[in-house]
């Protein structure tokens, strides 16, 4: 039970900060399961299962505080499917600290480029999805099964620092997420076969915690001004970045 409560307060801070700023819940969970002592594959594994449960209810919560562009969550749901199925037979074959690195340098300028925007009072805007959405959904999904977690801090990013408006993007992936955790989930389970067994207390504790966290998020998502909200992404992308990047060279 002590072990179960520990992952279930480690999926609440997670789910937290994941579901008010769209991202860090696989980041946050699967650098504590690193941490002491958990294989790779098997901790992408456990925390994507969790996901599975944590982001549909977060996802749903978006959906009814009017946190979701349909049009976004349509566009990003396929690619973000393939990417992450992917991704996740890889991670079984191929070590992810590989391109983590590159992952990294890559957020960090995204990180940077929301804070410009802030600061220099762009324009936020609604505007349409573009083509580009394939190959961010392909990317995400794929990075997010390597990595434990990627899917909200290169798809939100990316849709932030663009311009979009900050709680409809964090919402739309949100809602997408539940989906690409789906397909991760179902390759980690037909690659690892039943040695995901081992790990039933993290999956539980995980899961526990984001559903309890899930709706207090997305209150926060929707209740946050724009300009608030794109500083705390900003900050929180580059601190995240950072840490990887010492982690990897260091």
């Amino acid at each position: 039970m002590e072990t179960i409560l520990l992952y279930a307060l480690v999926g609440f801070v997670a789910q937290l900060i994941d579901g008010a700023l769209g991202m860090a819940y696989g980041v946050s969970s699967n650098s504590f399961l690193l941490s002491v002592g958990v294989p790779p594959a098997m901790a992408s594994a456990s925390v994507h299962i969790a996901e599975m449960f944590t982001t549909g209810v977060s996802g749903l919560l978006h959906f009814r505080l009017g946190n979701v562009d349909p049009e976004v969550l349509k566009r990003l749901i396929i690619p973000g499917v393939l990417g992450g199925a992917l991704g996740a037979y890889v991670l079984t074959t191929i070590p992810g600290d590989i391109i983590k690195p590159l992952v990294s340098i890559y957020l960090l300028i995204m990180g940077i480029r929301i804070l410009l925007k802030v600061w220099k009072k762009l324009e936020i805007h609604d505007r349409e999805p573009s083509q580009w959405f394939i190959p961010l959904g392909l990317v995400g999904g794929f990075m997010d099964a390597i990595g434990g977690g990627g899917w909200g801090p290169i798809v939100t990013t990316t849709l932030v620092a663009s311009g979009r408006l900050p709680h409809k993007m964090i919402g739309s992936v949100n809602a997408s997420e539940f989906f690409v955790t789906v397909a991760e989930s179902v390759a980690f389970i037909l690659t690892l076969g039943t040695t995901l067994g081992e790990y039933w207390q993290i999956v539980v504790g995980l899961l526990s915690g984001g559903i309890l966290a899930a709706p207090l998020a997305a209150y926060v998502c929707r209740k946050l001004p724009c300009q608030l909200l794109m500083t705390m992404v900003g900050i929180l992308i580059i601190l995240l970045s950072l840490r990887t990047l010492y982690l990897t060279w260091f």
